[in-house]
């Protein structure tokens, strides 16, 4: 039986030479199956130590189903590889938005709400994908604090749009007084 205490465990991250970063999602007798964020899914030896592993979880015997796909579900979220049902406020569903000029010569224009929400739930979903990449480069700490003090007041500028949201977990949250 394998040494489990030096085993990478399912939802170990590693930085790969070649691949980049990655998530280990399955162990195999002589391999480990990595989903890299670039490169897809790819099997690695368990021999192999070229990498920077990122954070070491450790192997176990038996794995349950849901354990499993707890840990699927956060690999996914933290490489914003899955995208969050986010759902629009019960009294938008099915309006417009309505932009009217103040010159009245001009027309106005109407987008679907639906659409426009979209936009905005697409925007912060970038958002966070430029966090994880700003923490995960080789910036300084420094640089690091800088990008996400932007990132942050970008986050306080978009809290107008939370009006659009059902559930409060998912609105925008910028610098707290």
């Amino acid at each position: 039986m394998e040494n489990l205490e030096k085993l990478l465990g399912v939802g170990s991250r590693v930085r790969h030479p070649a691949y980049g970063d990655g998530v280990v999602i399955r162990l195999h007798k002589a391999a480990y199956e990595l989903s890299f964020m670039l490169y897809g899914i790819k099997h690695v030896g368990k021999e192999y130590d070229k990498w920077e592993i990122i954070e070491a979880l450790p192997a176990e015997e038996a794995v349950t189903f849901t354990e499993a796909e707890r840990s699927l579900l956060k690999i996914l979220r933290n490489y914003n590889a899955v995208q969050e049902e986010v759902e629009l406020g019960d009294r938008w569903e099915g309006g417009m938005m309505i932009l009217k000029p103040a010159d009245n010569t001009l027309k106005e224009k109407e987008i679907p709400i639906e659409s426009f929400f979209h936009k905005i739930v697409m925007t912060r979903d970038r958002l966070r994908v430029m966090e994880q990449r700003i923490n995960a480069s080789k910036l300084t700490d420094e640089d690091k604090v800088n990008l996400q003090q932007y990132i942050t007041k970008i986050y306080g500028s978009l809290t107008t749009f939370n009006v659009l949201f059902k559930d409060k977990e998912d609105y925008f949250v910028g610098e707290k007084s």
